[in-house]
Parts: structure tokens; C-alpha cells; sequence
């Protein structure tokens, strides 16, 4: 994957609610292509691996408990400036301030619970679509 692709996940508070086609839709209206999707749980030691980055921070073992409480929505999406463009579409992490119209600004609860995941760079994009699909499974 390279500039045109990006990784996101519907995690399990937005799984819980019912809003995997609702944020689908929103998605693929923006002109996302998905080249890869499973709908999986993470186990402990995979969401611990997953967010390695944020270990030594005091969020770590909620942020591992939330992300294995239920299933999940895996996707690889592919578009010109795919990170940026699906950054934006999802909205600041923290769903108040999250623009009107974005995904976290209509799904998310929280800071904590809010809905998506998005890439953060290219690089990010093709650890953490490689973590979650292998060759065979993206299109």
C-alpha cells in the first residue's frame, strides 16, 4: 500500500450501536474503494500489539479492554490521498470538536469511544493493514 491506501477499523462501541452500514455508507460516498474487509474481534494480546505505540501511556489498558470487548469492522480503503482524505472524513478524535458531517461527530460517544480508527501516515497505513489482512485477503 502505498499513498492510496489507508487502514481503518469501526471499533466496538459504533459495532455495539449499529452503525457499521451507516458509517460504510458515509465511507464510500466519499469515494472510498474497500479493498479489504473482515468483521473480527481482537484478542488482548493483538490489541496490545496493535497499540504497542501508546503502552507506556495510563489510557493503554482501558484503551486494550474497549478494543476487545466486542467485534470489530477491519478495512483497507484505497483513493487518491487516501490518510489525509479519510482523516478528514472521520473528524478530531474527540467527537465535540469533530466538524460537522464527519464520522465521529455523528457516531462516536467520546474521546475514548469514538467509532473509528484512521491511519495516521502511509507508513502507519501499511503496518496496520498488513497486521490485519495478509496478501491474499486485499483486492
Amino acid at each position: 500500500m502505498t499513498g492510496n491506501r489507508t487502514f481503518t477499523m469501526i471499533k466496538p462501541d459504533a459495532v455495539e450501536k449499529g452503525h457499521i452500514g451507516a458509517i460504510l455508507e458515509k465511507i464510500t460516498a466519499a469515494g472510498f474503494k474497500i479493498v479489504a474487509m473482515k468483521y473480527t474481534q481482537l484478542s488482548k494480546r493483538d490489541a496490545g500489539e496493535f497499540y504497542a505505540i501508546h503502552k507506556e501511556r495510563p489510557f493503554f489498558g482501558e484503551l486494550v479492554e474497549f478494543m476487545t470487548r466486542g467485534p470489530i469492522v477491519a478495512a483497507i480503503l484505497e483513493k487518491d490521498n487516501a490518510v489525509e482524505d479519510f482523516r478528514a472524513l472521520i473528524g478530531a478524535t474527540n467527537p465535540a470538536e469533530a466538524a460537522e458531517g464527519t464520522i465521529r461527530r455523528l457516531f462516536a460517544t467520546d474521546i475514548a469511544e469514538n467509532a473509528v480508527h484512521g491511519s495516521d501516515s502511509d507508513e502507519n497505513a501499511n503496518i496496520e493493514g498488513a497486521f490485519h489482512f495478509s496478501g491474499r485477503e486485499i483486492f
